[in-house]
């Protein structure tokens, strides 16, 4: 597990979840659709995140990082804010809690898709 293997994974989550909300706020196909694809993406890059790593760390940082990037996408992309200012802190505790975790940049080793019958 690396950086590039949790960022692709969050990056598929935020496409999934923006796809979702629009579908749960508007209908549509294409928003449901997106929605979809976003988390077929998901589960593609948790299997990857998952290869040779331990739950325990692919879930704090998937969990951290994702709390941290959809935050920043939530206000960038949608503008959406906090009201309380205690909230950026706890934001601040997650980069915190993300850089103690020490994961690495890029993959030690490459990624072999599983075979599904052995």
């Amino acid at each position: 597990m690396s950086y590039q293997d949790i960022g692709a994974l969050i990056l598929t989550e935020i496409v999934g979840d923006f796809g979702f909300q629009k579908f749960a706020n508007e209908g549509g196909i294409g928003p449901f659709a997106v929605g979809i694809g976003g988390y077929i993406g998901v589960i593609y890059f948790l299997i990857r995140s998952l290869q040779g790593s331990k739950i325990l760390l692919v879930n704090a940082v998937w969990d951290g990082l994702s709390a941290l990037l959809e935050t920043i996408a939530a206000m960038v992309i949608l503008s959406e804010y906090f009201e309380d200012p205690l909230k950026y802190v706890g934001i601040t505790l997650i980069i915190l809690g993300l850089f103690f975790l020490r994961m690495p940049m890029k993959r030690a080793q490459p990624f072999k898709f599983p075979g599904f019958f052995k």
